[in-house]
């Protein structure tokens, strides 16, 4: 595994449009008052620090998701955690850059 893998963003097969064609959840992973200064509009913020606690919740909504944060470090973390719960994820990188991609 490689530097890349390991910040979620090597090895992509599928990108960014390809999740969004599939419905995919947009998951912002900064803090609430990060999130509440400005945020892509649908998306929910699920901070870096409780994303553990729910994921229960993100399965059932049986949707990919694409992680985003400011910088695309914490994204990158929620990407790996989501992988190993086996959800199927794309590391959006930083949510103003991620916002332009759509």
């Amino acid at each position: 595994m490689g530097l890349l893998d390991f910040l979620g963003m090597g090895g992509k097969t599928e990108s960014i449009q390809d999740f969004v064609a599939k419905g995919a959840a947009i998951v912002d992973v900064r803090s609430e008052s990060e999130f509440a200064s400005g945020h892509i509009k649908g998306s929910k913020n699920i901070p870096l620090n409780t994303l553990e606690s729910k994921i229960n919740e993100i399965k059932k909504w049986d949707k990919p998701v694409i992680a985003c944060c400011l910088s695309g470090m914490r994204s990158a973390q929620a990407t790996s955690i989501l992988k190993q719960h086996q959800i199927a994820v794309v590391n959006g990188g930083g949510w103003q850059s991620l916002k332009n991609k759509l």
